[in-house]
């Protein structure tokens, strides 16, 4: 167990991943503050699961439940770093369902909806899973 610990928590990117780390946190605990508790503008998970229902997403409830969840709670694991990793996985799994449900049918810009900011912090998310947390993260911490 202490070996799978490790090698999920085990870094040696540095400040770079750390920065990148802490911005795609910040945007991600946001959107999913939005989708929870409509927070900053959101509709909240009554008005979310209402839409996800619409484009056939279902049950509604349980899928923005599940999307808002990923991106508040993965959101704050970013920021602290602390199991990023994992966390990060998560985000790009929900940012490729919002691509491929949402916004490829509009084409990659986001003026129209496009894909382009869900398939940014889908890459950013990813840079995570590759490299690690970084610098100044808690799973820098545990990993020692």
């Amino acid at each position: 167990m202490n070996n799978l610990i490790k090698s999920i928590t085990a870094t040696q990117a540095g400040f770079g991943i750390t920065i990148l780390r802490i911005v795609a946190g910040i945007t991600f605990a946001a959107h999913g503050a939005q989708k929870l508790f409509g927070w900053f503008g959101g509709y909240g998970l009554a008005g979310v699961a209402q839409w996800m229902e619409s484009i056939g997403l279902t049950p509604g409830y349980l899928m923005a439940l599940g999307a808002g969840s990923a991106e508040f709670f993965g959101g704050l694991a970013l920021i602290v770093g602390l199991l990023a990793r994992p966390a990060a996985a998560v985000l790009a799994v929900t940012m490729l369902v919002a691509i491929v449900t949402v916004h490829l049918q509009h084409g990659f810009f986001m003026s129209n909806n496009g894909y382009e900011f869900a398939l940014a912090l889908m890459a950013m998310s990813l840079a995570v899973v590759f490299e690690g947390a970084g610098k100044l993260s808690l799973d820098g911490q545990l990993a020692r």
